[in-house]
């Protein structure tokens, strides 16, 4: 499969989405060179995505390349509680997990 979630983490999307699909995306910036971009379907009308993952989470097709393999995990942490990408293409990331480089 092209990017896969954790129980937790689609649990955690679930209780958010409120009917409607979780977006991922990537753009430039950050201090790593690309950045991991979540939204909502219902904010992007125009964009084609793809086939929906555990029927909760679509992918913006430009976004595909970057996440190939990619693991979503729901962390729970002292400072707080976050999604994580496990991105098997990434050569570097900051430390705040925000951001990537290829």
């Amino acid at each position: 499969m092209m990017v896969t979630l954790t129980e937790t983490a689609k649990k955690y999307l679930q209780s958010v989405s409120d009917g409607d699909y979780v977006t991922l995306g990537v753009k430039g910036g950050g201090c790593s060179g690309f950045q991991y971009v979540w939204d909502f379907r219902k904010n992007w009308p125009d964009v084609q995505w793809s086939d929906p993952i555990d029927n909760v989470l679509v992918l913006d097709p430009l976004a595909e390349m970057y996440v190939l393999g990619s693991e979503i995990d729901y962390v729970t942490e002292l400072g707080g509680s976050f999604l994580t990408v496990k991105n098997p293409t990434s050569k570097s990331s900051c430390g705040c997990g925000e951001s990537f480089g290829v």
